[in-house]
């Protein structure tokens, strides 16, 4: 099995606003040949019915997991989607292909469910950008704000929050809570934080976390690009720098995006997100042109080339031997999964058109009472 070495941002709590470099590993899957591909997910389709299990995988995983996913009666979505779907579906199994806060966050709303992962060592530079420990002692520093975190942390790092958002409601749940007079403690992406509060006027103290995918596009390079393609519409992650999101047609989560695509009517996009997002976008508008965004300009290194290497570590032979064996499954502590599963629900029951009181109380048997009327989604 082969290790590459990756390098992400890692903020310094005491260092307010600067930066300095983690490096972490990811595993290099073997690749299979065509008949081999084949005859797994031949007998992937047969655990899943063995096992009670269901596949769910994010759009940026290998575009054979979200057909197998499709296929299976499964689900492929971003991480929202995937949260809502593993809480309502039936299957006594799940399978959760993406990064380990999403097989953290299955885990901590289906308690009572298996959940595997193809590998549970497929972590995430934010997640990796923001350690408990320092984010907590950050959150103890302002206690006057309301702390909200993205979807792409630890279970840890949840707990500690009044709200956890993703990026397809981030922006609506800041605007609510900025209504209300709250002040906001924003943690991990600091890309994602500037433009929600660019776009609400929401007042926000930035965790300096960055996505080592979105980080890397570059503005002039986006524009060079998109002069050599006058009528293609830009779509951009909020993940991605301001100059990069300033030139979009669209800027939203992959959800948001794929929709997007399918809305406007030109037939060509320049995608500023993971291209793990293309093989969905190629499918559902197969007479549309979708072009990758630009990462490396003069000068410039290429630390993922627009693919997670960590979603890249999700594959066939991963989820056949999750499946078979056991094997990566996710426990959370579960005091950790008690306090994280709070804002985790307050963020499902905005999404699902409820508003719950702004902070959290403290008090677990009052804040339980909040959801009584609600199911997980």
């Amino acid at each position: 099995m082969q290790l590459k070495s990756v390098q992400y941002d890692k903020p310094h709590f005491s260092l307010a606003g600067q930066c300095g470099i983690g490096e972490a590993w990811a595993r290099i899957p073997p690749e299979l040949d065509r008949a081999q591909r084949l005859r797994t997910a031949e007998r992937i389709r047969a655990l899943l019915h063995e096992r009670d299990a269901v596949l769910v995988a994010h759009y940026y995983v290998d575009g054979e997991l979200q057909d197998l996913a499709r296929e299976t009666g499964g689900c492929v979505g971003d991480s929202l989607e995937m949260a809502r779907f593993g809480a309502q579906h039936q299957a006594s199994t799940l399978v959760v292909a993406g990064v380990r806060f999403m097989g953290e966050t299955a885990k901590i709303l289906s308690p009572e469910k298996r959940v595997l992962m193809p590998d549970d060592d497929a972590s995430c530079s934010l997640d990796l950008g923001c350690p408990a420990d320092e984010f907590s002692a950050f959150c103890d520093a302002h206690p006057d704000r309301t702390v909200v975190v993205y979807a792409n942390t630890s279970a840890a790092v949840k707990a500690r929050a009044d709200w956890v958002v993703t990026s397809s409601v981030g922006q609506d749940i800041v605007a609510h809570l900025h209504a209300c007079g709250e002040k906001i403690l924003w943690a991990p992406d600091r890309h994602l934080g500037a433009h929600i509060q660019r776009q609400t006027g929401a007042d926000m103290l930035l965790w300096h976390g960055s996505c080592l995918v979105h980080d890397e596009f570059k503005a002039d390079e986006l524009a060079a690009m998109a002069l050599e393609h006058p009528q293609a519409a830009i779509l951009v992650h909020p993940e991605s720098p301001a100059a990069v999101a300033a030139q979009a047609d669209v800027v939203g989560s992959t959800t948001q995006l794929i929709n997007a695509a399918g809305r406007l009517p030109t037939d060509t996009f320049i995608v500023a997100t993971d291209q793990g997002i293309l093989h969905d976008m190629r499918m559902r508008y197969p007479d549309k042109t979708f072009l990758p965004a630009p990462t490396a300009g003069q000068g410039a290194t290429c630390k993922s080339c627009a693919m997670c290497p960590w979603m890249a570590m999700n594959s066939l032979q991963g989820v056949e031997l999750a499946l078979e064996q056991g094997l990566c499954a996710i426990e959370v502590d579960p005091a950790i999964a008690q306090a994280a599963r709070r804002p985790i629900e307050r963020m499902l029951a905005f999404a699902a058109g409820h508003r719950q009181p702004v902070r959290a109380s403290g008090d677990l048997a009052r804040d339980a009472a909040l959801f009584q009327h609600f199911g997980p989604a």
